[in-house]
C-alpha cells in the first residue's frame, strides 16, 4: 500500500460509502485519479492497480530505441499520486459484488466503495492461432521492451544470413515497431510486416498512411498485405497469402528469430455481479455519462468502455479517448455523489500522431500535416503535455533541454 492511508483497511469506518475506486492504473484510471485531486474537498479515492509503474504507451517506441529513458514514459504510480490525496493499492480485482457496492481483491481484501471506476484496459489477442501464445512476443509492456532490446543487439552481434523478425498486424502499432525495428536492426534483419487485410492503416488518415508507406519502403521492409498468420513456431511462422481476390491462396512457411504480436486487443473486466452488457469484443456498455449500464454505482473508462454516444463517431481505442474521458468522468463521479445530473462524454477528433523511425514522425491534425524530423519533435512536445502529472512534465522537459546539443 503506498500513498495515503488505504480507507479499506476499516470499512466499519465507513458504514455509508462516499469513496471512489478506481480498478486499473491505465490512462482511464490513472487520468480520472489525477483529475479528481484537482477538484477542491473530493471525496477519498483509491487507485487499484498490481503495476508499480504507469506505462505511457505511445512513447513506448521511443524507449525501444533509446530515444527515451525508462524514468521518462514510466513513473512510479507512488511517485504521481503523493502528495495529492491520493492512495494507491498494489493488487489485483477478482470480483466486483455491484449489489453489495464491495469488491475483493487476489490479496483477499474486501473493499467497500460509494462510486467505483473500472479501467483494467485491453490486452493483445491472438484469435487463437496455434502457437502464437506461447512463440510470440507483445509490445505492451516495459519487459516487451526488454526482450526486443536483447534480440536486437543478438541480431547485431551475430549478423548470420536471412535474419527475420515478422511483426504481425499492419495498424499503428505494428507498422510504429516495424520501422523502429529496421532502422534499429541496422541491416542485420529482414523486417516482415504481415497484415491480414488488403492495406496498411485501415483507419489511418490517407496522409499519415501514405508516409507510413513511404518510411517501411525506405527502410525496407517487407509488408504482405491478404496474408493469414496459420500458425507459429519457436522459429518458424507459417502463412496462408492471397495476394489479391481472385486468385487462388497459398500456404508459405517463413524461418524467423522472432514473432511480434500486435495484430488485435481483447478485452476482459474483473467478474462482475450482476454480469453487465457487453458487446462482442468484451467491452462493457455504458451511456453517455459513462456510467455501466444498469449499473448506477459503476463507471467505465479507457479501452474498455464501449462507444458511449450513437451520434458520435465511434472513438479509437486510444490514449487520446482516455485524455479527454477523464475531467468528465471526474465531474460526473462528483455529481453522482451528490445526486446531481451527470453531463455525457463527447469524444473530439484531434487528429492523429504516428512514429515512423528514429527521429522521425507523421502527424495530421488542428490544421497541421507534417512528416519528418520536424513531425517527430512535435509529436514529442505533444505528448510531454500530455504525461501524468505537471511535476513529472518538468522533470520530463529539464532532461530533454539538457540533452539537447548545444
Amino acid at each position: 500500500m503506498q500513498g495515503h492511508p488505504n480507507p479499506a483497511r476499516n470499512p466499519a469506518h465507513h458504514p455509508v460509502q462516499n469513496n471512489v475506486v478506481i480498478v486499473g492504473g491505465g490512462f482511464g484510471g490513472l487520468y480520472t485519479a489525477l483529475a479528481l485531486a484537482q477538484r477542491k474537498h473530493h471525496p477519498p479515492v483509491l487507485l487499484i492497480e498490481p503495476n508499480d509503474r504507469f506505462l505511457f504507451l505511445p512513447l513506448l517506441y521511443e524507449l525501444l530505441s533509446g530515444e527515451l529513458r525508462g524514468w521518462e514514459i514510466a513513473p512510479r504510480y507512488d511517485g504521481l499520486l503523493a502528495g495529492r490525496g491520493l492512495a494507491w493499492l498494489q493488487d489485483r480485482v477478482e470480483r466486483i459484488d455491484a449489489e453489495g457496492h464491495r469488491l475483493h481483491t487476489a490479496g483477499g481484501r474486501t473493499i467497500p466503495y460509494g462510486r467505483l471506476v473500472i479501467a483494467t484496459g485491453a490486452e493483445s489477442n491472438t484469435f487463437a492461432v496455434p502457437g502464437a501464445d506461447r512463440h510470440s512476443l507483445g509490445f505492451r509492456t516495459l519487459a516487451d521492451v526488454e526482450r526486443l532490446q536483447r534480440l536486437l543487439a543478438d541480431l547485431r552481434q551475430q549478423r548470420r544470413p536471412l535474419q527475420r523478425i515478422a511483426v504481425v498486424g499492419a495498424g499503428p502499432t505494428g507498422v510504429e515497431l516495424a520501422c523502429k525495428l529496421a532502422d534499429m536492426a541496422e541491416g542485420s534483419a529482414v523486417i516482415e510486416l504481415i497484415e491480414q487485410g488488403p492495406q496498411l492503416l485501415p483507419q489511418a488518415r490517407a496522409f499519415n498512411r501514405e508516409q507510413a508507406a513511404l518510411a517501411l519502403r525506405r527502410r525496407d521492409v517487407r509488408l504482405r498485405t491478404r496474408t493469414q498468420v496459420e500458425a507459429v513456431e519457436a522459429e518458424a511462422i507459417t502463412l496462408r497469402c492471397q495476394p489479391d481476390g481472385d486468385s487462388p491462396a497459398h500456404a508459405e512457411t517463413l524461418a524467423v528469430r522472432a514473432v511480434v504480436w500486435t495484430a488485435g486487443l481483447s478485452f476482459r473486466a474483473p467478474r462482475i455481479d450482476p454480469a453487465p452488457a457487453c458487446d462482442s469484443r468484451g467491452r462493457l456498455l455504458c451511456g453517455p455519462d459513462l456510467r455501466l449500464r444498469d449499473h448506477a454505482a459503476l463507471f467505465v473508462a479507457g479501452d474498455l468502455a464501449a462507444p458511449v454516444d450513437p451520434e458520435d463517431t465511434t472513438p479509437p481505442a486510444t490514449a487520446q479517448v482516455a485524455f479527454q474521458q477523464a475531467p468528465v468522468l471526474a465531474a460526473n463521479l462528483i455529481r453522482s455523489l451528490a445526486g446531481e445530473p451527470l453531463e455525457p462524454f463527447h469524444w473530439k477528433d484531434l487528429g492523429e500522431m504516428m512514429s515512423l523511425g528514429v527521429g522521425e514522425a507523421s502527424l495530421t491534425g488542428s490544421g497541421v500535416t507534417l512528416a519528418g524530423p520536424a513531425a517527430y519533435q512535435l509529436r514529442r512536445l505533444a505528448y510531454l503535455t500530455r504525461l501524468p502529472g505537471r511535476s513529472h512534465q518538468l522533470r520530463v522537459a529539464a532532461g530533454w533541454l539538457a540533452d539537447w546539443p548545444a
